[in-house]
């Protein structure tokens, strides 16, 4: 992949259609698979994070152009507004596009990088539950954290993958309130890191520690 740094808020890569397949993508599913498209364009920013300490931070412009060979991808950081209401994404004839500032960055992702979804998905994703997954370097995190109380009701996998240890936490929304879950959240990135890793690349490619109840599973093994 080849990444060229324009300026301190916007980053160019091009990426071949080898490349893409190379990387366990499929060339046609990026575009109509609204996860897999996800889950190549964030691997590729943690690439460009790397190589150009590209830091992400609320929504982004992306611009996706398709070439013969493969695909040339635009990345802009939105810029909040002077009110602090807005951020302010630009766009082609030098305008200024504004979104709400609670607007997400997959949202913005979804937009552009796989514009050919139905906008009924969204509502079908409102009854979804809320999915985390977060990234430990040692077992020892894990273990810690299971010590720490109010967890066992979270549906919780853990999985080892490329050296490090992955927990999949799924929110249900009949069991915990939104004040419940930021409390929660809290307590599970003392001990992990948010990851964009997603669920279905682990499944692939990792390997299944612990099927359910992980925090209860990891007591009875280790006082």
């Amino acid at each position: 992949m080849e990444i060229e740094r324009i300026n301190e808020n916007t980053v160019k890569f091009y990426i071949s259609y080898g490349d893409i397949e190379d990387r366990g993508f499929d060339r046609e599913e990026i575009w109509y698979n609204r996860e897999r498209s996800e889950e190549l364009f964030w691997e590729m920013m943690d690439e460009v994070h790397q190589e150009e300490e590209f830091v992400v931070e609320g929504p982004l412009w992306i611009q996706v152009q398709a070439l013969e060979k493969g695909l040339e991808i635009l990345v802009t950081k939105a810029q909040l507004s002077k009110d602090g209401q807005k951020f302010e994404l630009p766009i082609p004839g030098d305008k200024v596009k504004d979104i709400p500032v609670d607007e997400n960055i997959e949202d913005i992702l979804d937009q552009h990088f796989n514009p050919k979804h139905e906008v009924e998905e969204d509502y079908l994703l409102d009854d979804d539950p809320l999915e985390f997954m977060l990234a430990f370097k040692d077992f020892e995190d894990v273990i810690m954290l299971s010590k720490r109380e109010g967890l066992d009701e979270l549906k919780t996998t853990l999985y080892h993958f490329e050296g490090r240890y992955y927990l999949y936490t799924e929110f249900l929304e009949d069991v915990f309130e939104e004040d419940e879950i930021d409390d929660i959240l809290s307590i599970l990135l003392e001990y992990g890191t948010e990851t964009q890793v997603t669920i279905h690349r682990v499944q692939e490619y990792g390997k299944e520690i612990i099927s359910e109840n992980v925090f209860s599973e990891i007591r009875k093994h280790f006082h």
